[in-house]
């Protein structure tokens, strides 16, 4: 169902308020190069310091924008167990077609408090639901044999693996198989990634490069040689810009990219700050050697 180049989308702002045009120009810049599907109001869509009321917004826009062309995956996380299912009623109301949820943060739950967190959701819902498994972020990493228990349940339907260990994508394999839905949450990854049996990703480049992206994840799963030739030549092409999006917390590199790339500004919420100029030099000059800014 979830396969190729889905975007976790930026949330532009203006004057510190959601920034609706250019947001509607995004979705659509996506729907126009090839991106299989829209991930509204995650990490990269700066969740944390969004409101309720538009949080929701911006997956209605997201939904209502695009009409049923590319799946909406909404992210409808939270550490609070009874928000996240009432977020992900939401997203079910709005017309999501699956919801993202990231494991609760801070809290730090016990393996049995990561399936009772989401066999709660899965029990107020039939949207098919991808795990966020991002330790770096959140502290607690959910295992193998836990993704396992959850798989049986009903809407549990596969997992955004961010751990950056690719061994983890083999043991999930053995253990749940292939119908269990693998993305990765790593964009210097994803090639390997979907050599060893991934089916896509949930991708932060993606917002400025959605046609390369969307071009090396289908050609990686081609069975032609010369196919997987072109998505190793787009992967490398691409590696230094990964690199760059990442010498700062997400998303502020990427929304310097995108000001550089005319799709909006790159106005960020506090704690998040803009990108220094060391990291504005590596940005643009990663920009220019992926070709897309002359």
């Amino acid at each position: 169902m979830f396969k190729g180049s889905n975007v976790a989308l930026i949330t532009p702002f203006k004057d510190d308020k959601l920034d609706t045009e250019n947001y509607i120009k995004l979705i659509n810049f996506h729907i126009e190069n090839g991106t299989n599907g829209l991930v509204p109001a995650g990490t990269t869509g700066e969740s944390p310091t969004l409101s309720h009321d538009e949080h929701q917004k911006v997956i209605e826009l997201c939904i209502k924008e695009a009409k049923g062309k590319i799946p909406v995956i909404a992210g409808t996380g939270s550490n609070s167990t009874a928000e996240a299912v009432e977020l992900t009623k939401h997203a079910e109301k709005a017309g999501a077609d699956g919801a993202l949820v990231v494991t609760p943060y801070y809290n730090k739950p016990t393996q049995e408090g990561l399936y009772q967190h989401y066999k709660a959701i899965n029990d107020n819902t039939s949207l098919p639901i991808i795990i966020y498994n991002i330790p770096s972020r959140c502290v607690i990493d959910m295992t193998v044999d836990t993704m396992a228990r959850l798989f049986e349940l009903k809407n549990i339907s596969g997992v955004k693996d961010a751990t950056g260990d690719l061994k983890r994508l083999d043991q999930t394999i053995e253990k749940l198989g292939h119908e269990f839905i693998q993305l990765t949450g790593e964009d210097g990854l994803a090639f390997e990634f979907n050599k060893r049996g991934g089916v896509g990703i949930i991708s932060v480049t993606a917002n400025i490069a959605p046609k390369l992206c969307s071009d090396m994840q289908r050609c990686s799963k081609s069975k032609f040689d010369n196919e997987i030739k072109e998505a190793e030549r787009i992967d490398q092409l691409l590696q230094p810009l990964h690199k760059s999006l990442f010498l700062e917390s997400n998303p502020a590199p990427v929304k310097y990219a995108a000001k550089l790339l005319g799709l909006c500004d790159d106005s960020i919420r506090l704690p998040l700050v803009k990108i220094n100029k060391e990291t504005q030099e590596e940005v643009t000059k990663a920009l220019r050697a992926a070709k897309l800014l002359s």
